[in-house]
């Protein structure tokens, strides 16, 4: 990546943003688990309008990043204090550039820093090769949820030293 990415914790005033950067996400980047199926990016896209985003920004319990690059949104990504990293989404443009590895680095950083000493997380086919490279393990077995394949997958989180 040429320019500095800076990840932040995403505020309020990010809701749009958010939700169109995971939309854009999930429809481009995406098409080869939902194979441009509408029923089935509807059914993914449906909880992710702004009106979702923006209680997730004010809930203690879930911590949500955003990777800038030159003060431009590239990226979005989600945890829980459960253990659970809900998602990763980056504009399509910025696949392969490492916005996706530095957001879940921090996602990484704040489960550590609520005590977790595991993160797990559903991957799609798509993605599964990008949470390989993170350190993200097959936990359970694959299954089917709004016509997607789910893959279970963890990674021990070391706590800091």
């Amino acid at each position: 990546m040429d320019a500095p990415l800076h990840i932040c914790k995403a505020t309020p005033a990010d809701a749009g943003i958010i939700s169109r950067i995971v939309e854009r996400s999930i429809r481009v980047g995406c098409a080869l688990d939902h194979r441009n199926n509408p029923l089935t990016v509807a059914t993914w896209t449906h909880n992710k309008t702004i009106e979702h985003v923006q209680p997730w920004l004010t809930d203690p319990r879930l911590y949500l990043n955003i990777a800038l690059l030159q003060d431009k949104p590239v990226g979005v990504a989600m945890a829980g204090i459960s253990g659970k990293v809900a998602f990763c989404y980056v504009q399509p443009e910025w696949f392969r550039r490492g916005a996706g590895q530095a957001l879940v680095h921090d996602l990484e950083g704040w489960l550590t820093d609520q005590g977790l000493r595991q993160a797990r997380l559903n991957s799609t086919r798509t993605s599964e090769a990008f949470y390989r490279h993170l350190g993200y393990q097959p936990c359970a077995e694959t299954f089917a949820v709004a016509g997607l394949h789910a893959i279970p997958m963890c990674k021990a989180l070391t706590p800091p030293s």
